[in-house]
Parts: C-alpha cells; structure tokens; sequence
C-alpha cells in the first residue's frame, strides 16, 4: 500500500507503509479517529458514523467501523497487530460537526463527540489533539511517515491538528450535554 489511500465512510484503514497517507472526506457529524505509534510508524484511521453499537448490534458484528466502540477498540487492535504499543500510540480526531441538524434535535455531532472521549477513557487511551464540533464540513490526512494529521476546511488553507492547536480544542463533557 503506497500513495494516498481513501478511507469511506463507516470503514478503517492501519498500516505501516511509510508511503502511505491516509485521507478521508466530507466529514460532517461523523468522526475520523487517527491511531499512530511514532516508534515502529503504524498508524490507521478510522471514520465512524454513530455513537454506540446498543443502536444496532447486527450491524455492528457485520461492520464494527460504523461506532465509536466498536471501531476505535478495533483500531487500536488493529494498530497493536502490525507492531504499536497501546502506550505510545498517539489518537487525534477531527469532525463531530452539527450539519443538517439545525434545530439540534439528533445532536449525532456532539454525541459521537462524547462517544470518543468514553471510549478512550475506557481503554486508558488520551486524545491528544482534535478539531471538532462546530458546523463545518472537514477532510482530514494521515502521513504515515511523520504521523502528522492534517486539516482542511473549506475556503481555509490546510493546516495540522496537534496538541498546540490552539482552534476547537477539546471541551468538557458538560459542554457536550446540552440537557445540564
């Protein structure tokens, strides 16, 4: 695997191509979750649809990507299979936007949001940097080879999402529930 390689939607990709970047598109309230060990340069990306697997557990044991607990458990397998250490691996995300939602009545952005961060509580994994919420669209990139995860949003030129990202950083978890 070498190039740029798509990553759709409710679907995961890891690798230790160093050749390799890994891109996924039009992220609005789903989530891309990148996993990256910078020892042995493993990395994937996953981009999840919905929060819990209780939604539909069928679908879940036929495609684990399409929720947060069930894929980014196994995208951290997957990236500890092909060499990563559980304690070195770096996780970023990006989306959780409110699109097509005006009134906020699904609140899916916000609620996958709130997904990701107990799921990694749960595996004793930190997030150490994230560009989400808010209404935009993203597109995210993993280099492989630096392990850096870049950013577009429309009409903005493409920048890096890290732990000094200064821009939509993580917000606590009242913040994420509108009802206290």
């Amino acid at each position: 695997m070498s190039g740029v390689v798509v990553v759709g939607i409710a679907d995961c990709i890891v690798t230790n191509s160093i050749e390799t970047s890994l891109v996924t598109y039009a992220l609005g309230s789903c989530i891309a979750v990148t996993a990256y060990d910078p020892v042995v340069r493993v990395g994937g990306l996953l981009h999840f649809m919905l929060p819990d697997s209780e939604l539909d557990r069928n679908k879940a044991k036929v495609n684990p990507y399409i929720f947060a607990d069930t894929g980014i458990a196994a995208l951290l397998d997957r990236c500890v299979q092909l060499g990563a250490k559980r304690q070195r691996i770096v996780v970023k995300a990006a989306g959780g936007a409110q699109v097509m939602d005006e009134g906020g009545l699904f609140n899916i952005g916000k609620r996958n949001q709130l997904a990701l961060r107990k799921v990694l509580w749960k595996t004793g994994v930190l997030l150490e940097a994230e560009d989400t919420g808010g209404t935009a669209s993203r597109t995210v990139r993993l280099e492989i080879s630096t392990g850096r995860l870049l950013l577009r949003v429309a009409g903005q030129p493409e920048r890096e999402i890290s732990s000094s990202t200064p821009a939509r950083r993580g917000r606590l978890f009242e913040d994420l529930n509108p009802d206290r």
